[in-house]
Order: structure tokens, then C-alpha cells, then sequence
């Protein structure tokens, strides 16, 4: 189940781990445009606005929770890199009970304020209806959603990234063919479309959990080491929270960008939903760096491996800006037919395709900040993460679509510019801290390496006394 990761070529580790987890995140992607593919297929705008809102409400909360279980994955990665097996079962074991607790409290207190949040959004009249049912039924399977994550980020931190793609295939598989069934021959629309998610979900967690058991696993799970250990559990929560919570100003900022864009009419709102998606699909490679870097720098350090980390981090960059580049430019010539994918709605093209053009660039720049996150996040240096994303967030994201929203009402384009503009504060930011931490260490280092020379000196005098 373990998979040491501190040795052979760096480069050659990011791609065999990177790759199914890589598959996994689009897989995992899939979920939502397929919610949105097939609803709109059946149904009007007012349905896919539904699907759009509720599913970016879903889609913050489960990054939440995968930011905050990188700290079960750092914390193991780190673990299994020192050798210490023992004490990444304990860490394993303490994430499930600190999850599903956490889980529980989430969906009660969701379900309870499903229409606030729905009225906050500032969704269209026409797909209010929709989306309160839509995330009624997603909040029900919370738990489900936090257990398959639970899973995937232990799989991970032990240098297994194959088996979470193998059970969010099987989810994807299953959530496809609900979606058909629900949408397509029940026509229970948004509804539809939720029950699929939900009930795909559940599904891959039940099959995760056998294929657990077959394989013996269990032995590493002791009963015992489900018991609660605050210090195991501080160090998830110590790298964790920040991690959540700079995700979850991100997914605000969107929702923030999406209620402007709800207030500018059906049409906009629609074709920022759209975009939003596709992003998400681009958006794979920079996201799988980001947990890359975390996983293979934390079994590094863990091992005193810096240099090994610091190079992961150098690779991982050139591998993002590369893709966002090639990505970007393409996108330029064939945005509106991607958007035609979702929708036969000529306004919604037009819109979706100027928005797509303007957001497309910050491929570049967020895969480089996304890079910066986990090679920090490896470090126990989170916090960092948290800065530099709540400052791009208030100084340029959210006051920037709103200002290109006010000053420029027939195109979404300047809209789509503020989300690079803010990751290159952000990518900024990241250049400042790693110069800062790399002077701070290299003082460090000197300062021990004084200590012992001195030291060194003051015994040779005594021995020669």
C-alpha cells in the first residue's frame, strides 16, 4: 500500500504520480459537467443556471475539504518518507474520525440553511426552485463526499495515486448513467441530476472500502488508533485549515463573480456557469501539481530530502506554465464552439466565449502559484497559501469583475481578465516568500554550522589541556 517516493528520478516520480491523479480529477470533473451536459440536452437555460449555481456551491465545499485532508496527506507523506509506518496508520485512522465527525455537523447545518444560501447566490426567479432542490439532495451526501476524499488523500500521502482513480472511475461510470436515468427517461431535471451525484458517490465509497478489506489491509487500522490524538490531529488541522480556508475564499470569490454575473441577467449568468466548468477541466493540471508537489516534497523532507523537494517544485512549475501557455492560445480560436457544447443558446455562446477568452490566461499563472502552495503546504508553511490568495481575492479578483462588469455591460471578456490578474499577484507574493524562506534556512544552516565548528574547536582545546 505504501510507496516510497524519496528516490530514483524526481521527474520521473511527478509523472507516474501525477498521471492517475491527474485522470482522477477529470474523472471527478466529469461529475458536474455531466450533470450540466445532460440537463442541457432536456432542458432550458433556467434548468442548466440550476445545475451551474448549485453545483459551484458543491464544488466550494468539496475543495474545502480536500484542502483541509492535505494536511492527512502531508502528515502521512511525511511519516511514510522517516520510515514510520506506525505512526502514518495512526494519522490515517485519525483523519477518518475527525472527517466523518466533521461531515455530519456540515450536512446538518447546510440542510438547515439550504434556502439562505440559494438566496444568497442571488439566483434568476426562473431557477431558484431548481437549485434549493439540487443542493437538498447534495448536502444529504455529504458524508459520502467527505469519505471519498478522506480515502483518496490517506491513498495518496502513502504514494498510492492509482486506487483513488480507480474508484472515482467506477463513481463517474455509475453517475453517467444515473444522470440519464434520472434526467432523461424520469425527468426529475435538477433533481435528477443530484440524486446521480449523490447516489455515484455512496456507491464508490461502499466499493473503496471492499476492495480495503480484500486487500488485507486492515491490519495497519487498528481499533486503537481511531482513538483520538490531538497531536496528530493539530498537524492535519495546523496545515489543513489554512489550506481550506484559502479555498474557500477562492470558491467565495467565484460565487461573488457568479452573483455579478447573475445580476447582469439569465443569459450571463448561464454562460459564466458554462465557463466555469471548462476552466474546471483546464484547470486539472495546475490543481494535480499542486497535490503532487505536496505528496512527493512531504515524503522528501520527511526523509531530509530538501533538495529533492525544492527540485519537485522546479518541475512541476515548468510542466504548468507549459500547458497553461499552449492551452491559452488554443482557446483563442475555438472558445465559442466549446461553449456550444453545453448549450444551443446563440447569446449564451457569444457571452461564454468572451469569457473564456479573458479567464483562459490565468491557466498560467495560477499553475505557478498552485505549484508554489504545495511545495509550502509540504513545509507546514500554509499560511503562506492563505496570504497570497486572500490578497489576490480582495486587491484584484473580486474588485476587478466588478468594476469590468460595471464599465463593460455587452461582454464578459474583461470579466474573464481579473482571475489572471489575480494570480499574478499571487504568483508574486510566492516568488517574495520562497526567496524569503530559502534566506531564512540558508542563515539557519550557517548558524549550526558555527555552533559546531566552534564546538568542534572548544574540544580540541580541552583535549590538548
Amino acid at each position: 500500500m505504501e510507496k516510497n517516493l524519496t528516490s530514483g528520478s524526481v521527474f520521473k516520480n511527478i509523472v507516474f504520480f501525477s498521471l492517475p491523479y491527474l485522470l482522477a480529477y477529470f474523472l471527478q470533473t466529469l461529475y458536474g459537467m455531466a450533470d450540466l451536459f445532460i440537463v442541457g440536452q432536456y432542458y432550458g437555460v433556467s434548468s442548466i443556471t440550476a445545475v451551474s449555481v448549485g453545483s459551484q456551491v458543491m464544488h466550494m465545499l468539496t475543495v474545502m475539504i480536500v484542502g483541509l485532508a492535505m494536511g492527512s496527506t502531508v502528515t502521512i507523506g511525511k511519516a511514510v518518507g522517516a520510515g514510520k509506518s506506525r505512526q502514518a496508520s495512526i494519522a490515517a485512522c485519525n483523519t477518518v474520525t475527525l472527517f466523518m465527525g466533521i461531515s455530519i455537523v456540515i450536512t446538518v447545518v447546510l440542510l438547515i440553511f439550504v434556502k439562505p444560501i440559494v438566496s444568497v447566490m442571488s439566483t434568476p426567479a426562473q431557477a431558484a426552485a431548481g437549485t434549493v432542490s439540487y443542493l437538498t439532495i447534495c448536502f444529504i451526501g455529504i458524508p459520502f463526499i467527505t469519505a471519498y476524499n478522506i480515502i483518496s488523500s490517506i491513498f495518496r500521502g502513502l504514494g498510492d495515486s492509482k486506487s483513488p482513480m480507480y474508484f472515482i472511475a467506477v463513481a463517474c461510470v455509475f453517475n453517467i448513467a444515473l444522470d440519464y436515468l434520472f434526467i432523461g427517461i424520469f425527468d426529475l431535471g435538477a433533481s435528477g441530476a443530484a440524486l446521480g451525484t449523490t447516489l455515484s458517490q455512496a456507491i464508490s465509497v461502499v466499493i473503496s472500502l471492499f476492495v480495503i478489506l480484500r486487500r488485507k489491509t486492515g491490519g495497519a487500522l487498528e481499533k486503537g488508533y481511531f482513538k483520538p490524538q490531538s497531536k496528530i490531529m493539530g498537524q492535519i488541522l495546523k496545515i489543513g485549515i489554512p489550506v481550506a480556508l484559502q479555498d474557500g475564499f477562492i470558491q467565495i470569490a467565484f460565487i461573488v463573480i457568479t452573483i455579478i454575473a447573475n445580476r447582469r441577467g439569465l443569459n450571463d449568468a448561464a454562460a459564466v456557469g458554462i465557463v466555469e466548468k471548462i476552466i474546471g477541466v483546464v484547470f486539472l493540471v495546475p490543481s494535480t501539481m499542486l497535490s503532487t508537489v505536496s505528496a512527493l516534497s512531504a515524503q522528501n523532507i520527511g526523509a531530509g530530502k530538501h533538495k529533492r523537494a525544492t527540485l519537485t517544485l522546479w518541475y512541476a512549475i515548468l510542466t504548468t506554465v507549459g500547458f497553461g501557455v499552449m492551452v491559452s492560445i488554443i482557446v483563442q480560436f475555438i472558445s465559442e464552439p466549446i461553449v456550444g457544447m453545453f448549450t444551443g443558446d446563440d447569446k449564451v455562446i457569444l457571452l461564454g466565449g468572451q469569457y473564456l477568452r479573458g479567464y483562459i490566461w490565468d491557466c498560467i499563472f495560477a499553475g505557478m502559484h498552485f505549484c508554489f502552495s504545495g511545495y509550502f503546504c509540504a513545509y507546514g508553511l500554509s499560511g503562506i497559501s492563505f496570504l497570497h490568495n486572500v490578497l489576490s481575492i480582495i486587491c484584484v479578483r473580486i474588485p476587478g469583475a466588478y468594476l469590468a462588469s460595471r464599465y463593460f455591460a455587452d461582454t464578459l471578456f474583461p470579466m474573464g481578465l481579473a482571475a489572471p490578474g489575480g494570480s499574478l499577484l499571487s504568483v508574486i507574493i510566492c516568488v517574495i516568500a520562497f526567496i524569503w524562506r530559502r534566506s531564512v534556512y540558508a542563515q539557519r544552516r550557517f548558524g549550526e554550522e558555527i555552533y559546531r565548528h566552534a564546538d568542534t574547536v572548544k574540544r580540541t582545546n580541552r583535549h590538548d589541556k
